[in-house]
């Protein structure tokens, strides 16, 4: 439900932020259905232009990956980078979901969380498995220095 709230009060926004697969590597063979892999994903900041982060997670494979009834580990890693020119798409809060994807088919999502640290003129991004009853403390965060000439839009 917050997903959706969020999605509703973000607009198209969440709908900009789909993810682009760069690779993938095998790590677990299966003799029916696909294999257990990583997944590396592009994801575009749908707020600050120029802004792209990589994603690296757990697919889970065998017959319950290749009928969408597995549920994926809460194993993410995150690295965000400027490939761009910096361009703010409005005034940020200090803290938005920027994107979310389903890692199971009941109630789990891998999310990845923009923060804005405006001392230090900073993106933070923070990637978390959560779950309807029992998350995972597992995360991984990254940070996008902008430069000082260029203060970040604050709500």
């Amino acid at each position: 439900m917050r997903h959706v709230l969020a999605c509703a009060t973000l607009g198209l926004a969440c709908a900009a932020a789909q993810a682009e697969t760069v690779g993938s590597v095998d790590t677990v063979f299966k003799l029916i259905g696909p294999d257990h892999k990583i997944v590396v994903e592009a994801h575009d900041d749908p707020r600050v232009s120029g802004v792209s982060c990589y994603l690296s997670r757990a697919k889970t494979g065998g017959i319950k990956g290749a009928v969408g009834l597995a549920e994926d580990k809460a194993d993410a890693s995150v690295a965000c980078r400027q490939v761009g020119p910096l361009q703010f798409n409005g005034k940020l809060p200090r803290q938005e979901e920027v994107f979310s994807e389903r890692a199971s088919i009941f109630f789990k999502h891998v999310r990845v969380v923009r923060m804005v640290d405006p001392k230090r003129n900073t993106l933070i991004y923070l990637v978390y498995s959560d779950r309807l009853i029992e998350g995972s403390p597992k995360n991984s965060v990254t940070a996008v220095p902008v430069p000082a000439n260029l203060p970040i839009p604050l709500r």
